[in-house]
Formats: structure tokens, C-alpha cells, sequence
């Protein structure tokens, strides 16, 4: 099951568990559209996977399997460069 984690990794922001602004990775790695798209060019900067939009989970399914509070905030690591 998805952690739906609550921030963008680059820049902080919020991502709520409804937003349509997450984007993630196959290993859940969390950034916003914004970061996603300007500064990764859609490819996570931890494992140099596809960078995709993350699924909402239902209201209704949030009460059983509520989203991660964890917070990960890695602005120095948006800025690397990887190589395949």
C-alpha cells in the first residue's frame, strides 16, 4: 500500500493525500508537479525512475489506511545529477 507521503522532497510543500499535484516514483520517493517537472525533468534524483502522478486514495479508505505524516525534505539532493 502506497505511505501517500505528505511533501515534496525538493521544495516542502504540502501534499495532501487529495492532490493531484504528487508525484512519485516506483519506490514512493514524493515531489510536486512543479519540482517534478521543472527541476527533475520527470525522473526521481534517488534512483532515476520515471516520476509519475501519484493516486488519490478514497476519503472513505483514508480512515482504515490514513497517509504517512512522516516528512522527507532533501532540497540538496533535487540538485544532483544521475547517471544511467
Amino acid at each position: 500500500m502506497l505511505e501517500l507521503r505528505p511533501n515534496c522532497e525538493c521544495c516542502n510543500r504540502d501534499l495532501p493525500p487529495h492532490s493531484g499535484e504528487a508525484r512519485i516514483c516506483s519506490f514512493e520517493c514524493t515531489f510536486c508537479a512543479e519540482c517534478a517537472e521543472q527541476q527533475l525533468h520527470g525522473r526521481c534524483p534517488n534512483c532515476g525512475g520515471e516520476l509519475l502522478p501519484r493516486p488519490v486514495r478514497p476519503a472513505t479508505a483514508l480512515a482504515k489506511f490514513p497517509a504517512s505524516t512522516k516528512r522527507i525534505h532533501n532540497p540538496n539532493g533535487c540538485n544532483k545529477t544521475l547517471t544511467a
